[in-house]
């Protein structure tokens, strides 16, 4: 069975950083494509980032040149790499493996973010 373990969330003040990591144990995270989803308090999930599995990334409108998504195949990690976070970006963040439109995870407890002075 395939486990997804997100870490590297925290609390962190305006304008700051932080990397999130995403360890898949049991499956290759180069096999799929990878996605970072975030859950805001009151808010629906919404897809926040996704690598493909031909390294090609996407990031959303939202987190556009402040957040990047990576992958370390040698690590067998997904990460998401946070700059000038805001107060908005607070959330529990999670990473999935996506193929053809299907997540092959089920969500696990994910990250918690939390950006406040």
């Amino acid at each position: 069975q395939v486990q997804l373990v997100e870490s590297g969330g925290g609390l962190v003040q305006p304008g700051g950083s932080l990397t999130l990591s995403c360890v898949a144990n049991g499956a290759a995270v180069w096999a799929t494509d990878m996605v970072w989803y975030r859950q805001g308090p009151g808010k629906q999930r919404e897809l926040v980032a996704r690598i493909w599995r031909d390294g090609t990334t996407n990031t959303a409108d939202s987190v556009k040149g402040r957040f990047t998504i990576a992958r370390d195949n040698a690590k067998n990690t997904v990460y998401l790499q946070m700059t000038a976070l805001t107060r908005d970006d607070t959330a529990v963040y999670y990473c999935n493996r996506l193929q053809r439109g299907v997540f092959l995870n089920l969500w696990g407890q994910g990250t918690q973010v939390t950006v406040s002075s």
